[in-house]
């Protein structure tokens, strides 16, 4: 399966399955035509002075439609075996930091995981973490094994899903 939207693309293996979003803006409390409704605030995340950028979630299971960010929601649902995958952007002011120095979608090794770097602590799964840029945009990609014990075997799985994907200049 091929999924490509706001100049990412990627090439999704059988039995996997992934979304690339943007978060819609916040309403703001109130407007010059009154306050906001709950049905224009819904599904709002984040600031109302946020500008979105693009988040990819991919997955070797059935991606819950009601996710965070960086996985909450599919986390909570992974069992042995799986893999989750976030590719979250930064803005334009984030590229040339520090943090994201490392240039190119990086390659990731089984040591690299670790259940301290998990978002949220579920025993049994490990989770990876790396930050860089590609194309001039800043990314943070953070990625969750359902087992760690499993590292060896779904790490390279995983890596093939990050070959197959690519970043084009804003």
């Amino acid at each position: 399966m091929r999924l490509s939207a706001h100049g990412i693309t990627t090439e999704l293996p059988a039995g996997w399955e992934g979304r690339i979003t943007r978060r819609r803006r916040q309403a703001p409390a109130t407007s010059s035509t009154g306050p906001a409704t709950a049905a224009s605030r819904a599904g709002a995340i984040g600031s109302p002075d946020e500008v979105p950028e693009p988040v990819v979630h991919l997955a070797n299971f059935a991606l819950p439609e009601d996710r965070g960010d960086f996985g909450s929601g599919a986390v909570d649902v992974m069992r042995s075996g799986h893999v989750f995958v976030s590719l979250f952007e930064f803005g334009p002011e984030s590229v040339g930091q520090a943090l994201f120095a490392s240039q190119g979608i990086p390659t990731l090794r089984p040591r690299m995981f670790a259940a301290s770097a998990l978002q949220k602590t579920i025993s049994g799964q490990a989770g990876c973490q790396r930050f860089f840029t590609h194309h001039g945009r800043a990314f943070c990609l953070y990625v969750v094994l359902g087992k760690q014990a499993e590292a060896a075997t779904l790490v390279p799985k995983t890596n093939g899903v990050l070959r197959a994907t690519t970043i084009e200049p804003r």
